[in-house]
Formats: structure tokens, C-alpha cells, sequence
């Protein structure tokens, strides 16, 4: 029954993925039909995110005591609200209040997920967990993209909010008939939760994953950009290889879980950022040869995911307390470091004029990244050194 549960998390994830996703690649119909410009239609990303990374710490601080069915329940229902505003929005503006309603209850469910998975499997299984519930994501940018696409292309973009209500519908009864009771967090005021960002070990692992985000964001915004203008690809070939490379993430979410649960969060983390720079570091002097460029490509993505699952348990390790709020907060991390990301990528592309450089720009900023973690484990480590002999 537990295992039929996550499953259903990670539906319920892949549905909050792809409609925050979705967006991006129909932003051209929306310009054209809401009578916006494109840059204007883009700030309905922009929003979203913004939602995202201050709201959901704000109210999953507030329902620290809700019991976690109650509030899957909760955040589902908002979830399904917000498509159906953005189903019935006939301007621009109700449209963005949408996207708000939608940016903060997919965050809050997210990390309600997460917690509810930790909850519900023995501590040795908790990478696991996690790792399927990550798999909403990669399936998202598998699935869920191309499908909002399709939708919007046969019946117009209106299509894709109808499948995203109808489905939280479903995984709204789901939730009602086979989540079990769980309780919330133990009590801890708020203002001493945030205490826990004085600590440098969780301060600096949030820096962490806002440069690792950060340097995603560069390679990965421009991803189709790069196989189009760096390695010749048709559109027909880069939708196939967008698809590979989705995949490929599925397979690093998986993979990633197991490898937390064999060898704990801590190894799983340092190789996957060893992979990812040196990957990313060796891809321009490769593009010459289109299937090294890829191995290097799908073998970035798939350690990218593999420390997925590995960053989450590592929060819970090291503020077990807190650990809603530090999840919450790093996942607005992402959001800032994937925004920040995307408009550095930009830069670099003007400064540039090619986007056959974006992959060094990323490693610079994975390499920094990985000199965070460094920092983070090695005061970790000292902390429970010097516990242990007090």
C-alpha cells in the first residue's frame, strides 16, 4: 500500500511539474492570443517561480502541525482551483493570478510529498522514496511538455489546463481513498526554524544548490539552442533527442534513490559533481563528434538527476527538525538559481554570440557549487566530531 501511495506522489508531482513546465513552449500561442508581447508572456514563468520560492516556505512554516493528509488534500484542491482559473482566464491578468495560485500550491505539495515519502518508508528506504517522487519531474519533461504542446497545437492552449484539473481531480479522490493519517512536524517556532540558516553546514548547502541550479539553468535553457546551432540537429531530431534526454533523467531518478540508500547522500553527491563538471567541461572541443557530444550530454543530465534524491536526504540528515522548511527552502533555491541561470546563459550568449561556450559557463558555475558542498560536509563533519567529545 505505501509503495501504491508514492506512486501516487509522483503522479501528483508530475502533474505540478508539467504546469509549471508546459508554459515555455507555448509561449508564442499565448503572446499571439492573449495579445502580449512574448516577453510579456514570459513573465508568466516568472511569476510562477517568484510564487514558488516565497510562498511555499511561508505557509509550509504555518501548517508545520497539519496533519500531512490533510494537507496534500489541501494543496491538491488549490492545485485544481488554480487550473481551472487559468481554464476560465479570458486576460492576461487573471492568467498570472493563476499562475501564482499555481506556483505556491505545486511548492507546498512538492514538499509535502517529499515529507509524506519520508514518513511512510524505514529510514534505509528514504533515498528511494524520494527518488520516485522525483521522477514526477523528469516525467514531466518527458511527458508532460510534449503532450501540453500536442494539446494546444489540436484543440488550443485552454486544452492543457482541462487535462492538468481533470487529472488532479482524479489524484484528488486517490488521495482521499489510500493516503493514511500521518502526523505533521514536531512544534518549533518559526523564527526558530529559521535560526537553522545560521548554521553554516545547511547555509552552506543551500549555496550549493543555488549555484548547482544556477549552472544547470545556463546549459540547460539553451539546450535546444545548442543542438540546433552547435551540433546540426533538425527539429524532428532535437524533439527525439529531448526525448532521450529526458529519459535519460528518469533512469538518473531512479538510479539515484538506490544509490542514497547503498551508500548515503554524502558519496552520491561529490561523484555526481565530479561527472557533471567534467562532462560539461569536455563538451565544446567534443562537438565535432555528434555521438561523444551526446554521451557527454546524456551522462550530465543523468548524474544532474542521480543527485536529486541525494540533496533532499541530505537536508533531512542534517536538520531533521526543520526539515520541511529547509526542503521548502531549497526547493525556492532552485527556482531563484534555475531564473538567475537562465538569464546568465543569456549573457553569455550575447557576450558570445554562439551558445558553444555555455557549457564551460555552466561548469564554472557547477565548480563553485561543488566547492560549496565541500565546505558544507567538511563543517559537518567537524561539528559532530566536536559533539562527540563534549
Amino acid at each position: 500500500m505505501n509503495r501504491m501511495v508514492i506512486y501516487l506522489l509522483t503522479i501528483a508531482v508530475f502533474f505540478t511539474a508539467t504546469s509549471e513546465l508546459v508554459v515555455s513552449g507555448i509561449l508564442n500561442v499565448l503572446s499571439e492570443q492573449l495579445h502580449v508581447s512574448v516577453a510579456w508572456a514570459g513573465q508568466l514563468i516568472t511569476v510562477y517561480s517568484l510564487a514558488f520560492a516565497i510562498g511555499t516556505p511561508i505557509i509550509i512554516s504555518l501548517t508545520a502541525l497539519m496533519k500531512r493528509k490533510r494537507l496534500l488534500l489541501l494543496t491538491m484542491l488549490a492545485f485544481t482551483a488554480g487550473n481551472l482559473v487559468s481554464l476560465i482566464g479570458s486576460s492576461f491578468t487573471l492568467l498570472l493570478v493563476s499562475r501564482v495560485v499555481l506556483g505556491v500550491s505545486s511548492g507546498v505539495l512538492t514538499v509535502a510529498a517529499f515529507s509524506a515519502a519520508a514518513k511512510l518508508v524505514s529510514p534505509d528506504k528514504i533515498g528511494s522514496a524520494i527518488g520516485t517522487i522525483i521522477l514526477g519531474f523528469s516525467s514531466a519533461m518527458i511527458l508532460g511538455v510534449p503532450i501540453g504542446i500536442a494539446l494546444t497545437e489540436m484543440f488550443g492552449w485552454q486544452m492543457i489546463f482541462v487535462f492538468l484539473a481533470s487529472g488532479s481531480l482524479l489524484i484528488l479522490a486517490g488521495m482521499a481513498l489510500l493516503l493514511p493519517e500521518m502526523e505533521g512536524d514536531e512544534q518549533v517556532p518559526f523564527g526558530k526554524q529559521l535560526s537553522v540558516l545560521t548554521n553554516p553546514v545547511i547555509f552552506v548547502a543551500l549555496l550549493f544548490v543555488l549555484l548547482r541550479e544556477g549552472g544547470t539553468s545556463v546549459m540547460y535553457t539553451y539546450m535546444s539552442s545548442f543542438l540546433d546551432s552547435i551540433l546540426h540537429r533538425s527539429p524532428a531530431d532535437i524533439g527525439l533527442i529531448m526525448l532521450a534526454i529526458g529519459a535519460a533523467g528518469a533512469i538518473g531518478s531512479r538510479a539515484g534513490g538506490s544509490a542514497v540508500d547503498r551508500w548515503r547522500s554524502v558519496p552520491v553527491i561529490v561523484v555526481s559533481m565530479i561527472v557533471q563538471v567534467t562532462a560539461l567541461a569536455l563538451l565544446p572541443p567534443a562537438v565535432h563528434s555528434f555521438p561523444l557530444a551526446m554521451g557527454l550530454l546524456a551522462l550530465w543530465v543523468m548524474s544532474m538527476f542521480v543527485m536529486g534524491p541525494a540533496t533532499q536526504t541530505y537536508f533531512i540528515e542534517k536538520a531533521p527538525k526543520s526539515a520541511n522548511l529547509i526542503i521548502s527552502l531549497n526547493l525556492s533555491v532552485t527556482q531563484i538559481g534555475l531564473a538567475a541561470g537562465a538569464a546568465a546563459g543569456g549573457m553569455a550568449v550575447t557576450a558570445n554570440a554562439t551558445v558553444l561556450y555555455n557549457p564551460w559557463v555552466a561548469a564554472f558555475a557547477l565548480l563553485l557549487a561543488f566547492t560549496a558542498i565541500i565546505v558544507s560536509i567538511r563543517r559537518s563533519k567537524a561539528s559532530v566530531k566536536k559533539s562527540a567529545l563534549a
